[in-house]
């Protein structure tokens, strides 16, 4: 039996192949949550004044591959041992080698989190060039959530090429036509577009950014325009629950801005995998 053929007639060891290389991928997505932003910053600023030669060359040695992770408390230079996913960090008990500093749960979340989600998408789609697309949707948003969650920002370098993927994908129909897909795309962008102005319009003030217009849209892309409606309604009522949560029981002030992409991003996973149906319930109560 080839291994195409293990992974087609065996769901057991495709899903646990799936979680496995989720925890691969977790940890590699924490370094671009990391990195990626000050990349960008890097840039920006290169962009837009002259550098000399040698301010260059520095920037361009900060990629995703160099430098190596260290600990930033001491400088310690994470080796192989001590980056195995989740299974480093309870070794080390949460604790640098070295230093013995502190060290972000969030790291084994992550790594978690994209385990788990990358599981149950091989048990809910089965092996298939569908799962495989879906994986990619999901390690990207969980990416964009959480660089949202640090920087409020939503990087065109991420958004734009997974608008752009679900086009793609869709052309073969793999979670809607590719018409649906194409007005989705247009449709989400112009959806949060209008919010935007008509709220600017009457307040004075921006109430999300571009890079939501651009998330909403590459969501359209995915799974079509007819999911719009539940990954909008679902997204703003978490938001505003989540919104309120924090002005009441944790006091923040109402004029700090919350990131809406995380909520988003909540809305297109639900819709990755129960958007139809729920749709389905939705218009058969109507």
């Amino acid at each position: 039996m080839s291994f195409i053929q293990l992974l087609q007639t065996t769901p057991a060891f495709f899903i646990s192949l799936c979680a496995t290389i989720g925890l691969l991928v977790g940890s590699f997505l924490n370094v671009v949550i990391h990195r990626l932003p000050r990349m960008l910053e890097q840039k920006w600023q290169q962009q837009s004044a002259e550098l000399n030669d040698k301010a260059i060359e520095t920037a361009l040695s900060f990629n995703l591959a160099t430098p190596r992770s260290t600990c930033p408390h001491c400088g310690h230079r994470i080796t192989a041992l001590e980056n195995i996913p989740i299974a480093s960090y309870l070794m080390l008990r949460g604790r640098c080698s070295q230093c013995r500093a502190s060290i972000s749960p969030r790291y084994p979340i992550i790594e978690a989190l994209t385990s788990i989600i990358s599981g149950f998408i091989a048990w809910h789609f089965g092996y298939g060039l569908v799962a495989f697309a879906a994986l990619a949707f999901a390690w990207v948003m969980i990416t964009l959530a959480f660089i949202d969650l640090d920087t409020q920002l939503l990087p065109d370098d991420i958004t734009l090429p997974l608008l752009w993927g679900g086009l793609l994908v869709n052309l073969a129909g793999g979670f809607t036509d590719i018409q649906s897909a194409v007005i989705g795309a247009a449709a989400g962008y112009l959806a949060l577009w209008s919010i935007y102005w008509g709220f600017k319009l009457a307040t004075g003030k921006e109430g999300m950014g571009y890079g939501d217009f651009k998330l909403l849209a590459a969501i359209g892309a995915w799974f079509g325009w007819q999911i719009l409606p539940l990954v909008i309604l679902l997204s703003s009522l978490v938001g505003a629950v989540v919104g309120i949560g924090l002005v009441v029981v944790a006091k923040q002030g109402r004029n700090v801005p919350i990131p809406f992409g995380p909520y988003l991003v909540g809305g297109g996973l639900i819709a990755l995998f129960w958007g139809n149906q729920i749709n389905r319930a939705y218009l058969g109560l109507l």
